[in-house]
């Protein structure tokens, strides 16, 4: 089995819509459902970007600084990582994903060790 990446990008500027316990219920039954077929490894929603803190290494020093690494305005809102025997599979997981969270889901499988 390969992992994937099933990534959540967000808006966090628009307005949250006005049905997000129908959402959170979605997503916590589609979470079920990747639990109950054995595909689930890891995931979870973040925080606003800005609560981020970007580090980089310059100079032989780390600089920091507060807020999201890129100006845009889609985000990564949160993430699975799951099982699936193929990228048909995970798509067809990040579909039901999208339905579920009502965001773009981005599907990329780890590097191969």
């Amino acid at each position: 089995m390969t992992q994937y990446l099933m990534a959540v990008h967000h808006d966090f500027d628009a307005p949250l819509p006005a049905d997000m316990e129908q959402i959170y219920a979605d997503v916590d039954a589609f979470n079920k459902k990747l639990t109950d077929a054995g595909a689930w490894v890891f995931g979870g929603g973040l925080e606003a970007p800005s609560t981020a803190t970007v580090l980089r290494a310059e100079g032989g020093e780390i600089l920091t600084t507060d807020g999201p690494f890129a100006e845009v305005k889609e985000h990564l809102g949160g993430f699975w990582v799951i099982e699936a025997p193929d990228l048909d599979a995970a798509l067809e997981w990040g579909s039901q994903a999208a339905v579920a969270c009502r965001n773009p889901i981005e599907v990329r499988p780890f590097q191969a060790e």
